[in-house]
């Protein structure tokens, strides 16, 4: 294994711009870069080189003409798939075998994460709300449900129960009826006996082994048995993130993911093996950012000598070192000032404040996806089991998105109702206005209720 050289940035004379604007580039998604292996198959299937974003351009555009026989087609050629016309869904059977064979450790596990996601998502639902301001005035905002959303869950490298519990249940509990869930036909998509068993449990049961950006395009567009959905949500690979921006429009989505990342934000008194346990679980990702922001210089050099340590007992040693070389970096700020406006620029997936005052800093830090206070909660506590949704902002655009909640699944509308005095005691700004905009039928369409 090579040798761990986690970058280390100085950014106490604020001259680090450069090397912290390359940070902030490396954790946003790019449809620019390509590997040998991709361009090798985007050669092979498409008779050309293509950056990602071609690729996915391409592919919707074709789900979107040809439906099913597209996302056959790319499902055979990029994921060696043999799906069958007209019957790409899973049969309930295979779920419900998958059910029966899971430990009864593993369904009580589901049970309890699954309890207290609920709590929390129905806690914060939106209820609908009701203005009466003056007598013949009623003011209504109301706030339904979707009717039909698709879920992505991961399934290259790893088997994710956790994504299938973070998505359905926060759609569940805001009254979402119909649930599709898609996942790469892999022995850790669609074809995991855990996964399958955490949809069953759930009651979903619409599950179709399809990835990439061909599943994407599927369920904004239709294709034959797989109706078009109103809101795609959960996370994927680059092609995922790009095909759901692609497909913004005809459909919702909860958000453009790329890498997972985190800051660390600590001081002398933070347990420098918490603050490497919590790097590395980042890191384990590939690719994860990892930050380590602190005023204490000391704790660099015992948080580097913790991760040598820690990384030998990792089950994926190897590749959790290649991301923190690529992606991890020690900065070194003036003092907790400082390091708030760093935070704030870097507008972090997850924040983990560790020092001796977390809430005062944390109600500083307004810019971080989901934050962590102190010791005894750690980032892993929110990716499986808390209650908020581990689906979050990544990038920085935590500066103006959010994480999923059960309230991404409500719709809000407003419903007006006037009396003919309310109105009659309006009607002159509104006519004021609308001779102003030269709309003279607006004007009329009020004036012609009111006139003696």
């Amino acid at each position: 294994m090579q040798n761990l050289q986690i970058q280390r940035i100085d950014a106490r004379d604020g001259q680090a711009t450069a090397a912290l604007q390359l940070l902030r580039e490396q954790l946003s998604p790019s449809g620019n870069v390509v590997s040998p292996k991709g361009k090798a198959l985007t050669e092979r299937v498409f008779g050309e080189a293509l950056l990602p974003s071609q690729v996915v351009q391409r592919i919707c555009s074709d789900v979107r003409v040809q439906g099913e026989k597209a996302l056959l087609h790319y499902s055979q050629q990029l994921d060696g798939a043999t799906l069958t016309p007209g019957a790409i869904r899973l049969g309930v059977e295979r779920l419900q075998a998958a059910h029966q064979r899971a430990t009864p450790e593993f369904l009580n596990c589901l049970r309890r994460i699954r309890s207290n996601i609920e709590t929390f998502q129905k806690a914060i639902l939106h209820q609908t709300v009701t203005c009466q301001p003056s007598p013949g005035i009623r003011l209504d905002q109301r706030y339904t449900p979707l009717k039909r959303v698709g879920v992505c869950v991961p399934g290259g490298a790893a088997a994710y129960p956790s994504t299938v519990l973070m998505t359905v249940v926060p759609a569940l509990a805001a009254g979402v009826s119909e649930i599709v869930i898609v996942a790469p036909p892999t022995p850790f998509g669609a074809y995991n006996d855990d996964v399958l068993a955490t949809c069953y449990e759930l009651g979903v049961t619409a599950v179709y082994p399809i990835g990439g950006a061909q599943a994407v395009a599927a369920m904004a567009y239709g294709v034959e048995g797989l109706p078009a959905v109103d809101m795609i949500v959960g996370p994927g690979n680059l092609f995922v993130a790009l095909a759901k921006k692609h497909v913004y429009g005809d459909v919702d989505i909860d958000s453009i993911a790329g890498p997972s990342e985190v800051v660390v934000l600590a001081d002398q008194t933070t347990d420098a093996a918490y603050a490497a346990a919590d790097i590395l679980a980042q890191a384990e990702h590939s690719p994860g950012a990892s930050l380590l922001i602190t005023w204490d210089e000391s704790l660099v050099d015992q948080v580097q000598s913790e991760l040598h340590r820690q990384l030998a007992g990792l089950s994926r040693s190897q590749l959790t070192l290649d991301s923190l070389n690529a992606f991890g970096a020690f900065i070194l700020v003036r003092d907790e000032q400082q390091a708030v406006e760093l935070t704030n620029w870097i507008a972090p997936e997850h924040l983990h404040i560790a020092s001796k005052d977390p809430r005062k800093l944390a109600d500083q830090i307004h810019n971080a996806g989901a934050t962590f206070l102190g010791p005894f909660s750690p980032v892993a506590l929110g990716d499986y089991a808390a209650g908020p949704s581990h689906v979050l902002p990544t990038g920085g655009t935590a500066r103006w998105a959010s994480g999923l909640s059960s309230n991404s699944f409500l719709r809000s509308s407003s419903v007006i109702e006037y009396s003919r005095e309310a109105l009659a005691n309006i009607a002159n700004e509104i006519t004021i206005l609308a001779d102003k905009e030269g709309l003279t039928a607006h004007r009329e369409s009020v004036q012609i209720r009111v006139r003696d």
